[in-house]
Parts: structure tokens; sequence; C-alpha cells
């Protein structure tokens, strides 16, 4: 599904929501035992509570002030400012939220994201990720099943667009998304319910998305990028100002415009910060492969970049080197160069700038 159709479909299903929402508040009971379990894991305390994609505020009062309820419709938000006038009420979209770094200490989403195009989804989970402290508790109520985004069968509220989702896509996202300690439960019915317990892992969530021009796949994060939130992210290494000497991107380290003005997508390998990327193990690379490969046949990037050859070396070609690679990924053509890292003395800004150049030429 095209970015627009998606957008468009999400417009759709709060129209809904604004025509009908008294109705659809009556014919919605609330889950009172799943948002007292998820309170419990909250605690005490003063950190903020964010309930993302509210609705009528049924499952605010579970949790303790400070609290925010925030939706994209407003005739849910009128009827938050009744029920639960302690709670904070914020109109916006649910994936693109307007929040500073770390507001928040937990977030409680219970059949939201569902209306969001899956390929949105990983986007929605980074600017959650942003906007959350490491080691929140966090719930996201989804949908079982195999849908892009669209109708589904006797929809008691028809026009409204939902995603469902299968089991080894959801785990691929939820793990780029930079979530740890991930439980999923499941309810069966008439529509298959997902819930997902976990944490907000300290690493970097995956910026990646539709239509990537190229995905740029570090070998695992730093302490300090995944600290800040930016891969690549310390002075002395030579990514970013590769990339702008490359043309790829405009911005220094800002890896959300770079997806979004440039096409140009970022994740990582393994998800594990360390110091330094030799203390990964064999296994963990080959796991981030597998993980990657799922990653990449879904989105479909016209070229994969791996940033980092020993990181290649270990988890699929001991004998590759630097440049287009024999194999595709996903189904997609993969280039490999090497890290920017400032312990890598062998390269320059310029050298590393060169690869990036041949792997965007690739891509195009």
């Amino acid at each position: 599904m095209s970015a627009d159709r998606g957008r468009e479909a999400e417009r759709d299903t709060i129209a809904v929501y604004e025509s009908r929402a008294r109705e659809w508040e009556a014919a919605r009971a609330p889950s009172p035992n799943d948002a007292a379990r998820f309170a419990s894991r909250v605690g005490a305390g003063n950190t903020p509570v964010l309930d993302l994609g509210c609705g009528p505020g049924g499952h605010l009062s579970a949790f303790r002030a400070p609290k925010v309820g925030l939706d994209a419709t407003f005739a849910f938000l009128e009827r938050v400012r009744e029920l639960d006038p302690a709670a904070g009420a914020v109109q916006a979209d649910l994936a693109r939220l307007p929040f500073r770094r770390a507001t928040f200490g937990s977030v409680w989403a219970n059949k939201s994201l569902v209306h969001l195009a899956r390929s949105d989804l990983p986007m929605a989970l980074w600017d959650l990720h942003r906007v959350l402290r490491p080691g929140s508790p966090v719930f996201l109520g989804l949908f079982a099943g195999d849908q892009e985004h669209g109708p589904v069968e006797h929809d008691d509220f028809p026009g409204r667009s939902f995603s469902l989702w299968p089991d080894d896509l959801l785990g691929a996202v939820l793990e780029g998304a930079g979530l740890g300690d991930v439980s999923i439960g499941r309810s069966s019915g008439r529509r298959p319910t997902l819930s997902v317990d976990a944490t907000r892992a300290p690493t970097l969530a995956d910026t990646v998305g539709p239509g990537m021009r190229m995905l740029c796949v570090g070998l695992n994060p730093s302490p300090y990028a995944a600290e800040v939130g930016v891969g690549f992210a310390r002075p002395g290494n030579r990514f970013w100002p590769a990339a702008i000497a490359a043309g790829v991107v405009t911005r220094d380290r800002d890896p959300e415009h770079a997806l979004r003005a440039h096409g140009v997508g970022m994740t990582d390998l393994v998800k594990r910060p360390t110091a330094r990327a030799d203390a990964l193990s064999r296994d963990e690379y080959r796991d981030g492969v597998e993980r990657l490969r799922t990653v990449v046949s879904w989105l479909a990037p016209s070229a994969v970049c791996i940033v980092g050859l020993a990181g290649w070396r270990a988890a699929v070609d001991r004998r590759a080197t630097t440049g287009w690679q024999p194999e595709p990924l996903g189904g997609r053509p993969v280039y490999v160069m090497p890290n920017p890292s400032g312990l890598n003395a062998h390269d320059t800004v310029d050298s590393l700038a060169a690869h990036l150049r041949l792997a965007a030429e690739g891509a195009d």
C-alpha cells in the first residue's frame, strides 16, 4: 500500500470515530482487568503514563496521575475531559508524537496502532521509543492475521481500516523497534487479539518504511548511540560526514530526516549495544541477518548497504570483500562497506563517501 493511500485510510477511520464517537463508546466496554494488570507494572511515582489512542478514556482511570490520553479523534478527547479531569488530553497523530525525548515512563496502546498501515508501524514505534525512558513498560494490543491495511469482515462501524500481524513479521518489527522482554499473549474469537508486553530497551529503534531508496545496516549500536538515539553518533564516527559528502543525506545525525526526505533507512544487525563490535558473537550476527532478511523481504528497499565488513563476514560469507555481494538478501542487492568507526584507521571520510556513493548509485 502506498503512503498516500495509507494516510487516506487513516483519515477515513478517524472520520468514522468522530461521527459515531458516543455510539462506539456505548458499544465498547473497557477491559479493566488488562488495564489494572498493566498499571501494576507501572507502579507509583511521578513518571507520566501515556495512553496512546485513548479513545473516550475508558482505561485511563486504571492509571495514577500524572497521565496523558492521546488520540486523533477530538470527540473522544472531549469525553476524556469529562470522565477523567486529572488526565491530560492531547489530539495528535499516533505516529508523530508531540513530546520531548524520554518524557514518559510507560505506554498503554490498546487496539489503537491497529489502524496504522503495517509499513507505518516501525516509525510509530521509533517515535514511541523516543518519548519513553529506558526500562519503561509497554503494552500493545494488536490483531493477529495477515493484512497490510484495509477493512475487516463484520465490522459494525464500517469505513475503518485495520492491519493484521503474522508472528514472524511482528517479532522482527518489535525487535527492530528497540523493545525487549517481549511476551505475546493471544486471545481467540471473531478477531484474534495479540497482547504484547515489553519494555523500552536501551538500544536504537529502526527508522524504516516503505519506498526506501537504501537501507543502511550498522553492526550494532554503541552505548553512546543508544543513549542519544542516533546511530553512528559519536563525533569520531565518520558515517554522517561521509553520507553528507556522498549526497546521500543532507542533515547531520538525523535518521528521521534521512528516511522521510531521502528514503535512507537505518537498522542494525544486532540490537545489543556494545563498546566494540568484536564483542558480538557469530550467533548474534546470524540471528540478526535472519531478522534483517524478514524486514528486507517485507519493505523491499532498492538496495541494502551493510556498514561494516566484519559483521557480514561473521554472519554470511567469511571471504566477503567490500562492494556488491554475489547473493541478494531478501531479494534485494547488498553492498558491503568498511566500518566508519574511528577505530578503523584505514579509511577516511572521502573513501567512505565513495562507498556510500556507489551503493546509492546501485540503488538508483
